[in-house]
């Protein structure tokens, strides 16, 4: 299984716009962040999780030619809105895009991409396949992925495991029921936003205390704001089996 980060960065990116912190102007590429969003490739699929609003350059930074499905975590915004770039995919694979979602992203989508679903189909708008999801497993092709569901605030939001992967973002507390589905995985992404406290989002050190409890043998942060600092200090800040993400990033897992 291969995994690229697509986007790493939270809901503004990273640099944020207008922005003069030394995060914004650092001329490392580390730390330019588009929304955050990953690509899976295994067993013949490939897969992406959350299509924001950088989809569209995401897909052609990274190359990608093929996409089979695309399974949301949840309806905001940062995770939903290039959705519409799907289209590309449908002209070129003749075939509707399978989209994987809970009833109540499904109906975020609806009301965001009204067109998608009306009665009248006009030229060239996008094709999917709306399949519902919950906290069953469920199969994309022959992958299995696990939903683990974790409160974003007072929103339910899905992470999933994929084998020995998991990936979670968007997470503020976890139940210890859910927390159960991801101990043994190898490879643990987690969200990590910035060091003060926050109503929604992981601070660094409680990203470094949930991943020091699930003991994945590498555990990669991502969902990163400016407001976390430069790559290079924090890496230099974090155990040796705990990494930042970024975008471009490729694990062969």
């Amino acid at each position: 299984m291969i995994i690229t980060f697509l986007g790493t960065g939270t809901s503004q990116g990273v640099p944020v716009i207008a922005c003069e912190c030394e995060v914004c102007t650092s001329a490392d590429k580390h730390d330019k962040r588009l929304r955050t969003s990953i690509l899976v490739e295994a067993e013949g699929k490939v897969i992406v999780i959350d299509s924001g609003p950088d989809f569209r350059y995401q897909m052609l930074r990274a190359g990608v030619k093929h996409l089979d499905a695309v399974v949301f975590t949840h309806e905001h915004k940062d995770h939903t809105a290039g959705l519409d770039d799907i289209r590309a995919f449908n002209y070129i694979q003749q075939t509707p895009m399978d989209v994987y979602a809970v009833p109540r992203v499904q109906e975020a989508l609806k009301r965001e991409f009204s067109y998608i679903f009306a009665e009248y189909q006009y030229p060239g708008i996008p094709k999917l396949n709306l399949h519902t999801i919950g906290l069953d497993p469920f199969k994309v092709g022959p992958l299995k992925f696990t939903p683990i569901e974790v409160m974003h605030y007072r929103l339910p939001v899905l992470g999933f495991r994929i084998a020995d992967f998991t990936y979670i973002t968007d997470a503020k507390t976890i139940t210890e029921k859910e927390t159960e589905k991801i101990y043994g995985s190898k490879t643990l992404v987690v969200n990590a936003l910035q060091k003060e406290a926050h109503i929604s989002h992981f601070t660094l050190d409680e990203a470094i205390a949930f991943a020091q409890k699930i003991g994945a043998e590498t555990t990669y942060f991502t969902h990163i704001s400016h407001r976390l600092g430069k790559y290079a200090d924090v890496s230099r800040e974090l155990p040796e089996n705990i990494k930042l993400a970024y975008d471009g990033l490729k694990l062969e897992l």
